[in-house]
């Protein structure tokens, strides 16, 4: 740039800023919604001050953050995206008080201190397509309702529905937490399961409580699909890293979507979807 007869050199890499609350949930430190409260309540300190405003510009390559006095390497180290098969018995959180063996733990070596961490959740006795990441902008556009990517389901439940049990699903359950969206169901015979389900909400254990509304018991519960992303022949309990064109083909849905819900910074990505 050539001001008043000097030439200034800028160093592009230096002047990019992120705001402080996704500088902090991209790092994979904790939720979105912990990393605001740690902003709110003043536990987080850039350059020495206290700073509580979310949207407070930081250079992770250039500003010393620190979270409870404690200071933070926030530097940029690339963003990765993993698919999961994730089995039966393993819980979808970063950490557990009562030693439950977490997804995290099915992670190559090359891939645990990326700070990956999962893009919603599968309940313990679920089954299926995971993603994680350390991108905190995918897992918000992957999981926030507005965007309705869809999610089908292979499940097992004991008998068989009736018509209008399916055409209950297809307009729509009324829940203890509200009614849900338009469901797509169909018979399938692909052992053990015996129907697809295909949503785009993440309401807390929602397949299971859908069936259980109708009085029927989920036997068995796996996730065959997210947007286009389909489970494939990954084997259970193995990873696979997503292509880039993978990635932009999950994004293209959220291109789609019209803006017309107001971001939430204090809603976390990995709490919004729930476990299923």
């Amino acid at each position: 740039m050539y001001v008043c007869g000097i030439t200034i050199i800028i160093n592009k890499e230096v002047m990019k800023t992120d705001s402080l609350l996704k500088a902090l949930t991209a790092a994979g430190l904790g939720s979105r919604r912990k990393m605001a409260d740690a902003i709110k309540y003043e536990r987080v300190t850039v350059n020495g001050a206290v700073v509580t405003d979310f949207r407070y510009p930081v250079n992770t390559a250039k500003d010393d953050i620190a979270l409870d006095g404690k200071a933070l390497d926030l530097k940029p180290k690339g963003t990765v995206t993993l698919m999961l098969n994730k089995p039966a018995g393993y819980i979808s959180t970063l950490s557990d008080e009562r030693g439950r063996e977490k997804v995290t733990d099915l992670l190559p070596d090359k891939y645990r201190r990326l700070r990956l961490y999962p893009v919603g959740r599968l309940d313990k006795d679920s089954t299926g397509l995971l993603l994680l990441t350390n991108d905190g902008d995918l897992a918000y556009r992957l999981t926030h309702p507005r965007y309705e990517h869809e999610k089908e389901y292979l499940v097992q439940v004991q008998g068989r529905l009736k018509r209008n049990e399916m055409s209950r699903l297809e307009h729509g359950l009324d829940l203890d937490d509200g009614k849900t969206s338009p469901a797509k169901i169909r018979e399938i015979t692909i052992q053990p399961f015996n129907y697809s389900l295909t949503i785009h909400e993440g309401k807390k254990r929602q397949v299971r409580r859908m069936f259980a509304h109708l009085d029927y018991r989920v036997m068995a519960l796996k996730r065959a699909r997210f947007g286009k992303l389909v489970l494939g022949e990954l084997a259970e309990g193995k990873t696979r890293e997503l292509s880039a064109r993978e990635i932009s083909s999950l994004l293209s849905r959220a291109r789609q979507k019209p803006c017309s819900v107001r971001r939430n910074p204090s809603v976390s990505a990995h709490n919004r979807s729930h476990t299923v």
